[in-house]
């Protein structure tokens, strides 16, 4: 991919709690395969401004949290969306993942509409959904 950001559609771009950013980046790519494709540090040099990955071909923004831009605030707990991967082999990618310290909030299984399908927590708070279709 020759570029360093997304130039079309709708990426995800993450807020990462309490300085952990880079060490979210190292934990995407244990888990996920991710590809860092950029990373500007803020001037204090303690926190990333904005971090590029790829994860199966697709972008996956981040940053550290800046509480001083909303008065002080927290960025609220991650909780009201799950990332979802498409891949060629779930039980590949769910053994990483679960190998790199991703939670198992729903086992990965044969599902009804025909994906093998399960949900995996981070270390960061953020559900990601894994499924391939069924092999026959």
């Amino acid at each position: 991919m020759p570029q360093d950001r997304p130039d079309s559609g709708i990426t995800p771009h993450l807020t990462i709690r309490d300085g952990k950013c880079a060490e979210a980046i190292d934990f995407y790519a244990r888990a996920f395969g991710a590809e860092e494709q950029s990373r500007q540090a803020e001037q204090d040099g303690d926190r990333l401004m904005h971090a590029a990955l790829v994860i199966n071909g697709d972008f996956l923004l981040m940053h550290d949290d800046f509480p001083e831009y909303r008065g002080g605030d927290p960025a609220p707990e991650p909780a009201s969306a799950v990332l979802h991967l498409a891949v060629d082999d779930a039980d590949r990618w769910w053994e990483r993942a679960v190998a790199a310290g991703a939670e198992i909030t729903q086992p990965l299984e044969d599902q009804f509409w025909g994906d093998r399908y399960g949900h995996l927590k981070d270390p960061y708070g953020y559900t990601w959904s894994i499924g391939a279709p069924v092999k026959s």
